[in-house]
C-alpha cells in the first residue's frame, strides 16, 4: 500500500508525509537535547538527514513506514516527526519526536493518538511497539495515554554511545479486544 498519499488532521496538527523540503528543519532541530533518549544521534552533515528522508520515502513508497512530518495546523509551523515503522510486521512500532521550543505543549500526545486511531483503521496488528528509555517520563507518557503496558525491559546502547534502560509498552489493537 502507498502511504504517499496519507495525512493525518487533529485539532491543532497536521501530519503530512515526509518529503525532501523539511530538511533544513529536521537538520537544525533533531540535536541535543531532543535526541538524548533517542537511538538516532543527532545528524552532523545535511546529507545524514537527506538520507534519512530518501530511506523514509521508500517507506512510504512501499506501504512500510509511515513517517509524517508533525505541523501547526494554524501556522503550518514545523514542529517535529512522527513515525509507525515496520508495518509488514504485526507488532509495528511507534515514535515521534517534537522540537525543544514546541515542548509542553501535549503535541507529541496528540499526534500519537492520531495515529493510533489510523492504525486502527488501516492497517492489521496485533499491538503497536513504543520503546521508551526510563528516565523519559514526558515520552513515557504518551503510550500511557493510549492504555500502553510495560510488556518489556532491556538495556539499548543508542548512536551515541549512551546505555539506557529502556521499557517497551504494548499498544493493543482497539478492534482487536
Amino acid at each position: 500500500m502507498n502511504l504517499n498519499p496519507t495525512k493525518i488532521e487533529t485539532e491543532r496538527l497536521l501530519l503530512v508525509p515526509i518529503e525532501m523540503s523539511y530538511k533544513e528543519a529536521i537538520f537544525r532541530e533533531f540535536q541535543e537535547p531532543v535526541t538524548e533518549f533517542m537511538y538516532p544521534k543527532p545528524p552532523e552533515k545535511m546529507e545524514e538527514t537527506e538520507e534519512f528522508i530518501k530511506k523514509s520515502l521508500k517507506g512510504l513508497g512501499d506501504g512500510s513506514d509511515l513517517q509524517l512530518v508533525v505541523l501547526d495546523k494554524a501556522t503550518n509551523v514545523f514542529l517535529g516527526c512522527a513515525g509507525l515503522h515496520d508495518l509488514d510486521n504485526d507488532n509495528p512500532e511507534m515514535g515521534i519526536w517534537i522540537k525543544k521550543s514546541a515542548h509542553g505543549n501535549k503535541y507529541g500526545r496528540e499526534a500519537m493518538t492520531a495515529i493510533k486511531k489510523w492504525a486502527d483503521k488501516n492497517i492489521r496488528y496485533k499491538y503497536i511497539r513504543y520503546p521508551v528509555a526510563v528516565q523519559n517520563i514526558a515520552s513515557r507518557k504518551i503510550p500511557e495515554s493510549l492504555g500502553g503496558k510495560v510488556e518489556k525491559e532491556y538495556d539499548k546502547k543508542m548512536l551515541t554511545g549512551r546505555t539506557y534502560h529502556m521499557v517497551e509498552y504494548w499498544i493493543i489493537n482497539d478492534n482487536e479486544r
